[in-house]
């Protein structure tokens, strides 16, 4: 039992912006458009947004309803959600999964947002600038392979999100994703526009959006999947933290498709602001992490305006990493303050603190500790495929599951506001087709 009464949003919109921030991270920036371009463009993302209308919407309302009604944190909200509706209290395992997972992403991903940290300030100080292929690649390499440069960034980035998480969900959550989700969109507006005047934007709406049928495969409808799980946090106990703090007049439904627009659209623009300036440079779009930290830097340094544009993007960059670093923290935070005596103040410190250590492991696999391997892989890959492959497509399949089998249905039909016939869509979703897709991510994950 929380020991105050529980917090809430301010606003419809500030849940929306902070939802939506979780939901904007690294990963949009490079990785979608990326997909989108490598995958069949317009095709792929066609075969995206079924995927997260049919499998993504379904679990991300599923989550918010079953923190809605627990109104505590994960594994107290499923525990007693399950004793009270006659089911064991087990299913509290899917809380403790969550919980888990968001601790583990954050180690790994505040040494990926310290990278971003760093970059910002080379940017500013114009260490880019005049730089060739071999000279960029070797800042990137000489960064990973200096322990004390990451231990610094990755403290710096975490000191941020401790900062901000620790002044609670209004003050904190809310009011961050208030300032820095409209300064993430100006941002890249303002990159899109210069990528319109490069002469290279038609080249980057056809990399994107021009459909390619005959891309379309097995794999590649598995990987719009999996990236529609992915790109919502969920299964990583963020949305269910984040549907506790929510109050019973806003609606599940309309706000998750608000969300999911949010997302898509800046996965979207973040690939029409980036291509333009690899492509006007003759450099390579299919790097991965690369594009970001090696690419794109050879780009800012070779180019007219490229300081300014270089801080731009890596601010939006920072942005994005810290808004999905916050909602990590929280359900680890809300688990803390309700399940022990510590006061929000000192369960935040606790809590960043042990993912901070678990980072400083993280980061040393790049350099001192890269010889130290666990089933074949460094601790920052470990982290990354344990948490990717395993406990976020169990821990979402668990809570679409429990919301599809579990609840009574009456009372989810009457929460969810729908027709007759919406209610019939919902619990074929709910039931069989979200959980298929779920469980055929995890089983191409681990083939």
């Amino acid at each position: 039992m929380a020991k105050l009464a529980h917090a809430q949003w301010s606003s419809r919109m500030g849940f929306v912006l902070a939802a939506a921030g979780s939901a904007v991270g690294l990963g949009n920036i490079w990785r979608f458009s990326y997909m989108v371009g490598d995958s069949g463009g317009a095709a792929f993302v066609l075969v995206y947004l079924a995927c997260v209308a049919l499998v993504g919407l379904p679990i991300l309302v599923a989550e918010w309803m079953i923190g809605r009604r627990g109104q505590k944190n994960p594994i107290n909200t499923m525990s007693d959600l399950a004793a009270s509706h006659g089911k064991t209290r087990a299913w509290a395992t899917i809380g403790v999964s969550g919980v888990l997972a968001a601790f583990l992403i954050l180690s790994f991903y505040s040494v990926i947002g310290g990278w971003s940290l760093n970059y910002t300030l080379s940017s500013v100080i114009g260490t880019f600038n005049g730089q060739d292929a071999d000279s960029i690649g070797a800042l990137f390499s000489g960064m990973l392979g200096s322990p004390t440069t990451l231990l610094l960034w990755h403290t710096a980035f975490m000191v941020l999100v401790i900062g901000i998480v620790a002044r609670g969900v209004t003050k904190g959550l809310e009011s961050a994703a208030r300032t820095m989700m409209p300064a993430l969109v100006v941002l890249m507006l303002i990159l899109v526009g210069y990528g319109m005047t490069s002469g290279y934007f038609g080249e980057a709406l056809s990399f994107m959006f021009s459909p390619d049928w005959s891309a379309l495969n097995g794999g590649v409808v598995l990987a719009a999947m999996g990236q529609a799980f992915f790109t919502l946090s969920l299964g990583m106990g963020i949305m269910m933290a984040y549907g506790s703090y929510l109050g019973e007049d806003v609606n599940l439904i309309s706000t998750a498709r608000t969300v999911i627009i949010l997302d898509t659209a800046i996965a979207l623009l973040a690939g029409l602001a980036i291509f333009p300036i690899v492509f006007a440079n003759g450099l390579s779009a299919g790097e991965g992490p690369g594009l970001i930290f090696v690419t794109l830097p050879l780009a800012f340094g070779n180019m007219t305006g490229g300081t300014i544009l270089g801080l731009m993007f890596f601010l939006l960059l920072t942005f994005a990493a810290l808004t999905s670093a916050i909602s990590l923290l929280e359900p680890v935070v809300e688990t803390l303050e309700e399940r022990t005596s510590m006061s929000r103040l000192v369960a935040t410190f606790a809590s960043g603190i042990a993912v901070w250590a678990l980072g400083v492991a993280a980061l040393l696999s790049f350099n001192v500790w890269s010889d130290v391997l666990l089933f074949g892989l460094n601790i920052f890959d470990l982290l990354d495929t344990f948490t990717s492959k395993i406990l976020l497509p169990l821990t979402g399949l668990g809570a679409i599951l429990f919301a599809a089998w579990c609840l009574e249905r009456k009372s989810v039909e009457a929460e969810l506001g729908l027709s007759a016939a919406g209610v019939g869509v919902w619990n074929i979703l709910a039931r069989f087709v979200a959980p298929a897709g779920v469980i055929a991510v995890f089983v191409a994950g681990l083939i």
